[in-house]
């Protein structure tokens, strides 16, 4: 017997479930994205190198380098790909070579997978970053814009990320280059909120860069919309549709953190404490400014468009983070 229509959330809209593969979903990110597709009742399978198993999704292990028993889960599924190692590290030789690995290996494992199989996969869903366009100053960037060339341990990851998924063969594909994504749990979240409270929530370097940002909920959202759209192909930026600059975005986690004052970074400061957090200084000293043309063309609504607002309900939400459940 089939599995039941269910409702899409659009009125007079139904929609068959699907499944669902996410590779390398057992991750905060993967996890809520995981949670996300289960609650509207897709089934959900998630490719993961670790033995313990996931709270969202079905486990299935693979080695993210070969083809195994694990490619027969591919048959007839969208496939959401987030594999990659955490970008909160040193931009060493070996580090930059390390994020670059963990991208491209099992994703081209993931191509030999795909071509077994008898019929290509529906839909690919490919996370990436906007980070490829590089520190790109004040130009607004839509989804036609270039990427860049450097820094390395950002456009030159993601670029060769993005090559390494064209191989998989799909009916249908979507880029999704994102912005940070913020939701308690998360590195990129926790240590900016950790700085503000340590009375460290001032500008960071020269505190102009554009920050381009996103909700955890829109970062779902705009999964499900691309998966259920057919329009949605290709690059598509998920991101808010009004960044902000450094400085800003620092003003207002003092303001929702009750903190009036925080000592500003400058940028040899920063390059001085990322020896001691192990992280790359260009994470923060860098910026883009982009937007989600696309997204709002096709008439995608966001829930969370506005920082303050964002902000403050991410630290009024008293949910376990889902990177707890790993």
């Amino acid at each position: 017997m089939g599995r039941a229509a269910v409702d899409d959330g659009a009125p007079g809209r139904r929609r068959d479930p699907m499944k669902v593969v996410i590779a390398g979903g057992s991750g905060a990110l993967g996890q809520r994205i995981a949670r996300d597709l289960v609650g509207r009742g897709d089934e959900v399978v998630v490719l993961s190198r670790s033995a313990t198993p996931v709270r969202w999704g079905r486990h299935v292990r693979w080695d993210g380098r070969t083809v195994g028993s694990w490619s027969a889960e591919l048959d007839g599924a969208v496939l959401v790909n987030l594999c990659g190692e955490l970008v909160f590290r040193r931009a060493t030789p070996a580090g930059i070579e390390l994020l670059t690995r963990s991208r491209t290996e099992p994703t081209r494992a993931l191509a030999e997978a795909c071509a077994t199989l008898d019929r290509p996969l529906p839909m690919l869903v490919q996370m990436s970053t906007l980070a490829i366009y590089g520190d790109a100053g004040e130009p607004v960037l839509d989804e036609s814009a270039r990427p860049a060339d450097d820094p390395p341990q950002m456009a030159g990851v993601a670029r060769a990320w993005e090559s390494a998924a064209a191989e998989i063969t799909a009916a249908r594909r979507v880029i999704l280059r994102t912005g940070i994504v913020f939701e308690p749990g998360t590195p990129a979240f926790d240590r900016l909120t950790g700085f503000v409270r340590w009375g460290l929530g001032g500008r960071m370097g020269g505190g102009r860069q554009w920050i381009s940002w996103l909700h955890i909920d829109d970062l779902c959202a705009i999964v499900r919309y691309c998966i259920d759209e057919p329009v949605m192909s290709g690059v598509v930026h998920a991101t808010a549709p009004f960044p902000v600059r450094n400085r800003d975005l620092m003003t207002t986690l003092r303001r929702a953190l009750h903190r009036p004052f925080g000592v500003p970074s400058p940028a040899p400061i920063v390059r001085f404490g990322s020896v001691f957090l192990r992280a790359d200084p260009m994470l923060v000293l860098t910026g883009r400014r982009c937007v989600p043309r696309r997204l709002l063309d096709a008439g995608f609504t966001f829930t969370h468009a506005d920082l303050e607002s964002a902000v403050t309900d991410l630290l009024d939400r008293r949910a376990t983070p889902v990177s707890a459940a790993r």
